[in-house]
């Protein structure tokens, strides 16, 4: 008799009854489902994020001579991980180069994985325990940390690399970007720069937007935010309204336009016939790099819109409410700090 049929049995169940088998069966049951639970709760976006940190660490894995692949699909692959593995994946990013920030974020990931892993049997308990106790970088370890790799020469960004921090954009250069070209293509760009400043969207957003997304008449934007899964209304400020108005002129002249139609077509090739994200993101680096702004991203766009909205005293429950974050720690996050630190403060 084995020392889980014993403790069974002091439990008062006999071993090998109905129920213990039913039991067994059912713990086999929630293994084999925990990976598509798991994943079946996330978006789409995060579900792409942490397939490529699951690639990177299998990458790493396959430096050291480990042919792996394929674990981002199949938990059984997790089994062997231990928590040398994953510090020496930390230490692996920090000589390539990788930020400190995205690093923070792979370590969760592998954590979720191996958690997963453990919860279906291919990791012991206090393997993983070991794997938890492995921890990231808070902010003045990472300055420290950022310090020792520049005296060591060693580059800290990487081709494709997130920010280590957003592009701030000044007022005057905002209105400079809304200043578009009065043509097809710069009415288009104009309207999402309007989206992007002025209503704090995310890229993924604005590409889903269809033509019933935006009412001219009762002045209002409704867009799906998918990371969240939620629907959301918001007023068109006036010159998005503006921008909405012109762009509309090339994009539905007679208003009859299927309101399933995208708001923002794309090329032949493109997915759905959309404008795609990447190309959104290409657009706007694109039509910054005139201004002197390198780099500039549509989410550059929504750290201006959290922050003007912040300074103009803005609560943060109506800011979380409009950017659609879960926590009210997001929108906070998002703001960046005022140039003069006590410039809030009244004595």
């Amino acid at each position: 008799m084995s020392e889980q049929d014993l403790i069974i049995v002091g439990q008062g169940v006999e071993p090998f009854s109905p129920l213990f088998a039913a039991g067994m069966a059912a713990n086999q049951a929630a293994s084999e489902g925990k990976l598509a639970e798991y994943q079946g709760r996330k978006s789409p976006e995060t579900l792409r994020r942490q397939a490529a940190d699951v690639a990177l660490f299998e990458t790493y894995l396959q430096a050291a001579q480990v042919a792996v692949s394929g674990m981002a699909s199949d938990l059984a692959i997790w089994r062997g991980v231990t928590h040398g593995l994953v510090d020496g994946f930390i230490r692996w990013q920090l000589k390539a180069g990788y930020s400190i920030g995205s690093i923070n974020v792979r370590l969760s990931t592998i954590k979720m994985y191996c958690t997963l892993a453990a919860q279906s049997g291919y990791i012991e308990g206090n393997t993983l325990a070991l794997i938890k106790s492995v921890k990231g970088y808070r902010p003045g370890e990472a300055r420290n940390v950022d310090a020792d790799r520049a005296r060591a020469k060693i580059a800290t960004r990487q081709p494709y690399a997130k920010k280590a921090a957003p592009v701030e954009i000044a007022p005057a250069v905002a209105e400079l970007l809304k200043e578009q070209p009065d043509s097809p293509r710069g009415r288009r760009d104009r309207l999402i720069i309007c989206l992007l400043l002025d209503h704090g969207l995310r890229v993924s957003e604005i590409a889903d937007l269809d033509r019933r997304s935006i009412d001219l008449a009762a002045g209002l934007l409704k867009f799906y935010r998918r990371k969240v899964g939620i629907t959301q209304t918001h007023q068109l400020t006036a010159d998005t309204w503006q921008a909405a108005r012109a762009y509309l002129v090339d994009r539905d002249p007679a208003n009859n336009l299927d309101a399933s139609a995208p708001l923002f077509p794309g090329t032949g090739r493109a997915a759905a016939g959309r404008y795609s994200a990447r190309s959104i993101n290409d657009r706007v680096r694109t039509l910054a790099a005139p201004l002197g702004i390198k780099n500039l991203s549509p989410h550059d766009g929504r750290h201006h819109w959290a922050t003007r909205a912040t300074r103009a005293g803005t609560d943060t429950k109506s800011l979380q409410d409009a950017g659609g974050w879960s926590s009210p720690a997001m929108p906070l996050r998002y703001a960046a700090s005022a140039h003069i630190a006590n410039a809030g403060v009244k004595l």
